[in-house]
């Protein structure tokens, strides 16, 4: 039995849930996701969902655990939201945003100005003496991720002194250089 897949999900308040055909969609304050699943039996009763299995096929126990977990991501991101920290660690790095666009200086010979979906709030922190933060929230778990990523893509944390934009709390492996 997949220990992930057999936890039962609670509902917390304020978020509505709707079975139909193969869909579940989950509605809170902050927004509306759906997730389509295939053969996994999902039911919903006195606030809690279960996820059930007929067979112990390899495929079938990896689809458990997976539906489980996007499923309460799903939840969670509506009633709460989920938050994504980058670091930008280097001198000269910046970052501001306008609105949905945000422009990144570093170390490029021009700055790369990204347009962020309409569904994830950006927010640019600089203080002095301080490395600049970007700040992403959403309700989608999934496109937070999957923006982050590719934000950090554009300059890696490198090994020798550590530059580049990386997650908070984010440890990177440090080489030693050269020696004598």
């Amino acid at each position: 039995m997949s220990r992930i897949g057999k936890n039962p999900i609670t509902i917390p308040e304020g978020v509505t849930v709707e079975i139909k055909d193969n869909m579940i969609t989950a509605k809170g304050k902050l927004g509306e996701l759906t997730q389509e699943y295939s053969e996994i039996k999902i039911t919903l009763e006195d606030g809690t969902i279960t996820l059930e299995r007929d067979s112990d096929k390899k495929d079938l126990r990896a689809k458990h655990g997976l539906y489980r977990a996007l499923i309460f991501n799903m939840i969670e991101g509506v009633a709460k939201g989920w938050t994504k920290e980058l670091e930008m660690v280097g001198v000269g790095y910046r970052a501001s945003n306008q609105g949905q666009k945000l422009d990144l200086a570093v170390g490029f010979s021009h700055n790369i100005v990204l347009d962020i979906a309409p569904e994830v709030k950006v927010e640019t922190i600089s203080e002095k003496g301080k490395n600049p933060i970007i700040k992403l929230t959403s309700f989608d778990k999934q496109l937070v991720g999957q923006v982050a990523a590719k934000i950090r893509g554009f300059r890696r944390p490198e090994p020798y002194k550590g530059k580049g934009i990386k997650f908070v709390g984010e440890e990177i492996r440090r080489k030693a250089g050269k020696s004598a």
